[in-house]
């Protein structure tokens, strides 16, 4: 899966207008910026030992199948030990070929692309893979039924059909320059055709699950067939749920786990200087957002909303609740590690203005008003003292903001998408286009504000397809821009992934797109 072969092979495209339709060590190096503060800590991997993890993020109703609503663990296990996708997001940040050895576009308008896949590539039980699995595999996610995230992200496909013995043909509606992104998905994973038990960890991946128990504990063991050279190290991993971050810090410092995730950002400093232990900071696309449903009173008033926005105590929130583990968001989901992001000339950061919010509170007739904001730690730690600031930056403006404390359990079924105002995050997407399109189109399924906005529509649709980097750079700074002063999205800050490892781990560069190495940690780390 060597980065310069792909290179070799489309080395004929021009890359200065095409350089994202085509599988090369070129694709995203603007786009994607995921940095960590650990450098590697061995140079060539080694095999052998059992990798314990403690997983925050699971749930006694997790599934293998990434077409549900998919957990932290669950994704761990999935496509960090049973399964590989079509293309994965290396710790450079480049795309890089798994099991589509290479990709390109076989359009100039960017309506079509071909994968060609590897060969001689084993499941877990025997089957050869062919590109019948790789079109079960997507359909898996396109079907009626399905009720999976990248359901409509692949609506757009009209052809999905074998081309040759090796090669997968994708046609769109229309043109999608980013499209060989949403292919790296990891809820993207490639079962052998005719599967009706997708929970049931097979795939192509380095380990065989051997048990799993949801919210509890999964075990899987080294796939002696496994096709990808220098991974897959560990002879065993076990995967333990410890929810609580004192038991899971806890866990560490003993020795009764190796590597843990959502590490206790207050406690990130001191952790990382116990001797024998270190701190992996993954600065990457996850940011915290406070949604305002946009349909229903009184947010569905713009001059309320961005009264909101200006009693957002940012630089407070940057410094006490993510301890300085992140960076200023701006109302809108693209920050500084995306291809486009408007500049501070483009679009000035907004700063706490309590004389701004009292002016936007008398426009829209609500001055003295008493609004409620729904919050709970399950969304992320520290989300009820981020209330607390909020609530509290909002006095001066006149604003008061009553927090109505939720249980964790049953928060983003009865809560998030239902109530008026509450706090919520995302994971973050790598282009633009995948997360205005997943989470701000007014007809997207996960659209939590219920914002419908027809020029972001239609700007939105028409640089999906756009190939002038110039005209398309202008349409999506204006899309943040509209989000921004009109959106129903609060977002404070972009916050970082920590991930706490014994010494004795061993890594290369540290993939920042998803937590724990973009998922993939028990197949790109060893011990050293």
């Amino acid at each position: 899966m060597a980065k310069e072969e792909t290179t070799a092979r489309h080395s004929s495209l021009d890359l200065t207008r095409r350089s994202l339709l085509a599988g090369t060590a070129a694709i995203g190096g603007a786009a994607i910026v995921g940095t960590s503060t650990a450098p590697a800590k061995a140079s060539t991997p080694k095999r052998g030992g059992r990798l314990r993890m403690g997983i925050s993020g699971s749930s006694t109703s997790d599934t293998l199948d990434p077409n549900l609503p998919f957990s932290a663990m669950a994704a761990v296990v999935a496509i960090g030990q049973c399964r590989n996708g079509l293309i994965e997001v290396g710790g450079d940040g480049q795309l890089n070929p798994e099991l589509a050895e290479s990709w390109e576009a076989a359009s100039d308008d960017a309506t079509a692309f071909r994968l060609k896949l590897r060969k001689g590539v084993e499941f877990h039980n025997g089957k050869t893979l062919t590109p019948a699995d790789v079109i079960a595999s997507i359909n898996h996610h396109r079907s009626a039924e399905s009720k999976s995230f990248l359901k409509p992200l692949f609506a757009d496909i009209t052809e999905l059909k074998a081309d040759g013995g090796d090669g997968v043909m994708i046609r769109l509606k229309g043109g999608n320059a980013d499209f060989p992104f949403l292919l790296s998905d990891p809820r993207l994973q490639i079962y052998p055709e005719g599967t009706d038990k997708h929970d049931s960890g097979i795939g192509t991946g380095g380990y065989i699950l051997e048990e799993w128990e949801p919210g509890v504990r999964a075990f899987s063991r080294r796939n002696p067939n496994y096709w990808k050279d220098g991974h897959a190290n560990f002879d065993e991993v076990e995967t333990i749920a410890i929810e609580d971050v004192s038991a899971r810090t806890s866990a560490l410092t003993t020795g009764e786990v190796d590597v843990i995730n959502r590490v206790e950002r207050s406690t990130a400093g001191r952790l990382d200087g116990i001797s024998g232990l270190s701190v992996v900071v993954q600065n990457g696309y996850k940011h915290y957002t406070l949604p305002m449903r946009c349909d229903t009173a009184p947010f569905d008033n713009n001059d309320l909303r961005l009264a909101v926005k200006y009693c957002c105590p940012r630089e407070e929130i940057l410094k006490k609740i993510l301890f300085g583990y992140g960076a200023l968001g701006n109302d809108h989901p693209i920050g500084s590690f995306n291809r486009y992001i408007a500049s501070e000339q483009e679009l000035p950061q907004r700063q706490y203005d309590s004389d701004k919010a009292r002016h936007h509170l008398k426009k829209a007739g609500m001055e003295g008003a008493k609004i409620q904001l729904n919050a709970s730690d399950v969304a992320f730690e520290g989300a009820v003292d981020m209330a607390v600031l909020y609530a509290e930056s909002a006095k001066a403006a006149g604003l008061e903001i009553e927090i109505v404390r939720q249980p964790a359990d049953g928060y983003w079924s009865n809560v998030w998408m239902n109530q008026p105002w509450c706090i919520s995050y995302w994971s973050g997407r790598p282009t633009e286009d995948w997360q205005f399109t997943e989470g701000y189109l007014s007809t997207a399924d996960y659209n939590d504000t219920f914002w419908k906005n027809e020029s972001f529509d239609k700007l939105l649709l028409e640089a999906r397809g756009e190939l002038d980097e110039t005209k398309r750079r202008s349409m999506y700074v204006e899309m943040q821009s509209i989000v921004s002063n009109n959106g129903g999205q609060v977002v404070p800050v972009f916050a970082a992934d920590l991930i706490a490892s014994s010494d004795k781990m061993g890594h290369g560069a540290v993939a920042a797109n998803w937590d724990m190495d973009g998922y993939r940690l028990a197949d790109r780390w060893w011990f050293a």
